[in-house]
């Protein structure tokens, strides 16, 4: 399965992934499965990228980008059991907070998720 978006995508957005090009590629790939289960399969479903409107393809392209860049920079946060700690009165909270989400598993920041449902794909309703 090909990503969402090629690392040329990603320097066109500003989305610049700290990894060779091997793993940046890996990031995007997850990034891309991750829009899937966003979308409910949909992109797959509809035959892949092409399928889609130009208007949809662009969001989802740079959703990808975007969201490998954030998957990448917290990648210990995201793949971590843990989800609250605290040591001497300080504690701290991981998950839903004012500038992230979590949607079907998925953890996300807000605005991306936001603008990924500008697509319509991101409805939970059944559709032809």
């Amino acid at each position: 399965m090909t990503p969402y978006a090629t690392l040329a995508d990603c320097k066109m957005y500003g989305c610049l992934l700290d990894e060779d090009a091997d793993t940046a590629e890996q990031w995007l790939h997850r990034a891309s499965r991750d829009i899937d289960t966003l979308t409910f399969n949909r992109i797959p479903a509809r035959g892949g990228l092409a399928q889609l409107t130009p208007f949809q393809r662009e969001i989802v392209t740079e959703v990808c980008c975007r969201l490998a860049v954030f998957e990448s920079e917290n990648a210990e946060l995201l793949d971590s059991a843990v989800t609250s700690y605290s040591i001497n009165g300080v504690s701290a909270s991981f998950g839903s907070g004012w500038g992230v989400t979590t949607k079907n598993g998925v953890v996300l920041p807000v605005n991306l998720y936001q603008h990924l449902c500008q697509t319509g794909l991101c409805v939970r309703t059944v559709m032809i």
